[in-house]
């Protein structure tokens, strides 16, 4: 295959604007701002699913509390209508014997009743003051993700901005080549990753390693139009006063 050497030179410049697209490409794929938003997910999960859990606990806690409340009331109410019966005068001996031990029967149920309303109600409160704790976390979880959020669209944005001008460039290069030379380089491109690299110093630009001697005497002795390739990666090798022949 023949192709000018001033257009094999601009090879070059359409392998700098893919490489750069690739770079985007695999930027994109690995932006740290990715794991950060899954972990920063993650997170705020978790932390949603503990608010949740408090929250239940509260809510179990409220309903224990008011059901002892009522029977803390209940007791007291018993005790306050048994207390004016005796005082009223109306009950014989024996009733107003066993009023009075039932008097201080339900004392004591009070008494212990309120004792379980108190150790209810700093439970209670001991949960009330996690639930804000939690609910501040889920709030701080959700400002590092929409944080993160943000990075990760600026830096898309910034990807974006360098590929559309980097797209563009290689489109005003490719009227420039040959249909065949085109076709060459993109076969090689797809199968090696690079389409075409300088030839510096007798090394090749693509795989980095040196050309033998047999190799470098048949480039030298190829005409300057003729399209050559790397023996060790198959790129097309363009020749400049830097490649040493």
């Amino acid at each position: 295959m023949k192709a000018e050497s001033a257009v094999q030179r601009q090879l070059l410049d359409l392998a700098k604007a893919d490489a750069d697209l690739d770079r985007v490409e695999h930027r994109r794929r690995t932006l740290p701002e990715l794991a950060e938003i899954a972990e920063a997910e993650k997170t705020l999960r978790e932390r949603k699913d503990a608010l949740v859990a408090v929250q239940t606990s509260v809510s179990d806690l409220d309903r224990e509390v008011a059901r002892q409340e009522r029977e803390v009331d209940s007791v007291r109410a018993r005790g306050e209508k048994d207390r004016k019966l005796m005082e009223s005068g109306s009950v014989g001996a024996k009733q107003l014997t066993d009023l009075e031990h039932e008097v201080a029967t339900l004392q004591r149920r009070q008494s212990a009743l309120e004792d379980d309303l108190l150790e209810l109600m700093e439970r209670k409160e001991a949960l009330e003051q996690d639930a804000q704790r939690t609910a501040a976390e889920v709030d701080k979880a959700e400002r590092d993700l929409a944080e993160a959020a943000k990075r990760r669209d600026e830096a898309l944005a910034d990807l974006e901005s360098t590929e559309a001008k980097r797209k563009a460039d290689r489109e005003a290069l490719l009227p420039r080549f040959p249909e065949d030379l085109l076709a060459l380089y993109h076969r090689v491109r797809e199968q090696k990753g690079i389409g075409a690299a300088l030839l510096r110093s007798r090394r090749c630009g693509a795989c980095q390693l040196e050309l033998d001697r047999n190799a470098v005497s048949e480039i030298k002795a190829a005409a300057e139009d003729e399209v050559v390739r790397c023996e060790n990666c198959g790129a097309i090798l363009v020749r400049t006063m830097e490649s040493g022949l």
